[in-house]
């Protein structure tokens, strides 16, 4: 007998994401909307005046969630058509209603809006995780804003910045992020009732004619669907252009979260920042020592998957031949619910990262020790000058100086001893007593301390409050 660990399944629903994203991408989550959609389509035409009785229309608000699987599955396989198969079953157990269930409407008129119900609801699911996410990171930027480290620019030591002011640079991908996909998600419409090629011809002869009755029916089934308005045209299906949108959005997401968490494994190698490591994790099976940071390589490895994603819409916008082709649904049916369970996997995974996420001072200021020296040489040169030298020959010592330290720390691998070598030289014997606080870390981050308050409290905050009711701020725990 046949079971899960003889069939393919995809990792991101043993794995990766969450219960609710899973449950609203499920077979139930479908077809039970199909019916619920069948349901308001029956009550809408009864109020505007077809013959429907309150008895039918009971019968199937009755029966919305019993669904018999097993028997819709024969009869797809017998129609090769999903929504006709469910028609049956539906009609099955609602006898009395089976005369007007799915009256004057196409397949798209059920099919695609519950794809935008679903749609809807995924970014419900998706965008207070990502509120989650910005406001542990904001709690961390704060704790550590005062915090100096190295700075880089192209990999290589730069000026030094702050662990919290590093921080809000990821912070300001993921509020951008949230502006990105909650624009994408309140345009959103409903794409109505429209019928099969988009004319409303069937319900146009429903109602003898009658096109204000036409009108009021799809504004009826798309407010009962909790949509504020639909496409005002449509061909057979809803723009599908809409999904290359929504799977950009999504895929910017991916990409941000790629470069935080690129930042934090370059991070983790230098000993600086470390990820949760539980007690009992193993790194390497030949390598006991080691702490890999799995989770952001997890990350990072879902995201470039993400990413890839959004060319399944662009291209199935692009061949969608005049009213609609049938070579969309396949894909579809892959790249819509991968694309949100890989970002709904990647938002669990990085909550789970930043609730751990611990700072090692004493490496971190190793690290600056190492190269500080030669980030020190203008503060040594203004205060040569403040005390009577003159720039110029300041400049060339310090530089004769810098390179002869260089060669050591390069050839002969030994410490940065340019201190030293300034201390040994009469020259600067006038900034001597200086030299403590001319080679203070904390006077070489400039405002960062400063930028990190702000940017919380001006930015930051308000998008925590939008989501604030929503938050869970305590991640799943990441079995695998």
């Amino acid at each position: 007998m046949s079971n899960s660990y003889d069939t393919y399944v995809s990792p991101l629903s043993t794995r990766y994401a969450s219960v609710e994203m899973k449950y609203n991408f499920s077979d139930k989550k479908k077809f039970t909307t199909w019916r619920y959609l069948w349901t308001v389509l029956a009550q809408a035409e009864k109020e505007l005046g077809l013959d429907i009785t309150d008895e039918q229309l009971k019968e199937l608000q009755e029966n919305v969630e019993n669904v018999d699987f097993e028997a819709a599955a024969k009869e797809e396989k017998l129609t090769r058509h999903d929504i006709m198969a469910h028609v049956h079953t539906y009609a099955t157990c609602c006898p009395t209603a089976a005369p007007i269930i799915h009256l004057g409407a196409t397949s798209c008129d059920i099919g695609d809006n519950a794809d935008l119900v679903v749609i809807r609801d995924a970014f419900d699911i998706l965008l207070p995780k990502l509120a989650g996410c910005i406001k542990t990171l904001a709690e961390f930027a704060d704790n550590h804003k005062s915090l100096a480290t190295l700075g880089f620019t192209h990999f290589q030591p730069a000026q030094l910045t702050t662990v919290g002011k590093r921080a809000c640079l990821w912070l300001q991908d993921l509020l951008l992020c949230e502006k990105t996909l909650s624009r994408v998600r309140c345009d959103l419409k409903f794409r109505g009732i429209k019928g099969t090629t988009g004319t409303q011809a069937s319900f146009l002869q429903l109602f003898n004619g009658d096109y204000e009755k036409v009108r009021k029916l799809d504004e009826k089934v798309t407010q009962l669907a909790g949509f504020q308005s639909s496409y005002p045209v449509t061909g057979q299906t809803y723009p599908r252009i809409v999904d290359a949108e929504i799977v950009s959005s999504l895929s910017v997401l991916g990409s941000a979260t790629h470069k935080m968490c690129t930042d934090l494994r370059l991070l983790a190698g230098m000993n600086e920042i470390g990820e949760p490591f539980e007690t009992t994790q193993i790194g390497s099976s030949a390598m006991a020592y080691k702490q890999n940071p799995m989770r952001s390589e997890r990350v990072c490895s879902i995201a470039r998957y993400l990413m890839n994603l959004v060319n399944n819409p662009l291209n199935t916008a692009s061949v969608q031949w005049l009213e609609r082709t049938l070579d969309d649904s396949a894909n579809r049916r892959l790249c819509l619910s991968e694309a949100f369970l890989a970002a709904d996997s990647i938002m669990l995974t990085l909550q789970n990262i930043l609730e751990g996420l611990t700072v090692f001072p004493k490496v971190i200021s190793r690290n600056i020790d190492k190269v500080l020296p030669f980030m020190a040489t203008e503060n040594i040169i203004i205060a040569m000058v403040k005390s009577g030298g003159d720039r110029q020959i300041c400049h060339e010592k310090i530089r004769v100086l810098s390179l002869q330290a260089a060669s050591t720390v390069r050839i002969d691998g030994q410490d940065n001893d340019l201190l030293d070598r300034v201390v040994k030289d009469p020259y600067f014997a006038p900034i001597l007593d200086q030299l403590p606080q001319l080679l203070d870390p904390s006077t070489f981050i400039g405002c960062a301390p400063n930028q990190v308050t702000y940017f919380l409290k001006e930015d930051v905050q308000p998008i925590v409050d939008k989501y604030i009711s929503k938050i869970k701020t305590t991640a799943t725990v990441l079995e695998i």
